[in-house]
């Protein structure tokens, strides 16, 4: 799974985890049943506390997106909405934040679009667990 954090940006770390999966998960690229590294793992991966991973993914089941289910793991929940508005939701919310980073790193737009636009185009813009 590709996530990533960047401690540059005013956006926490847990909130960057959380919109990230979120959208992964509303689009169908995490399919429903999969599960999902343990908290212990992804903090590792990612260099984060325990803390900061666990408060991303407490959100994600207050929000449906997933489920817990102890010492067996956590996985996508069958029940996530997969309705256009949904997707809309998640689409907003991801560009939002990748339109933070771009301003927050001082990017042209015209070049951060046409950047997007190439890795929209691309058959590799995201990797599956």
């Amino acid at each position: 799974m590709i996530l990533r954090v960047d401690a540059s940006t005013a956006v926490p770390p847990y909130e960057q985890i959380r919109s990230q999966l979120a959208t992964i998960i509303a689009t169908g690229l995490l399919p429903a049943g999969q599960r999902l590294p343990s908290i212990r793992q992804l903090a590792a991966d990612l260099g984060l506390a325990g803390g900061t991973v666990a408060r991303a993914f407490r959100e994600l089941e207050q929000g449906g997106f997933i489920i817990s289910r102890g010492r067996h793991g956590t996985f996508v929940s069958d029940r996530v909405p997969a309705g256009d508005r949904d997707r809309e939701r998640a689409l907003l919310e991801a560009a939002g934040v990748f339109a933070s980073q771009a301003v927050q790193a001082g990017l042209d737009p015209r070049r951060v679009l046409d950047r997007a636009l190439d890795a929209l185009t691309s058959s590799a813009v995201v990797e599956p667990i």
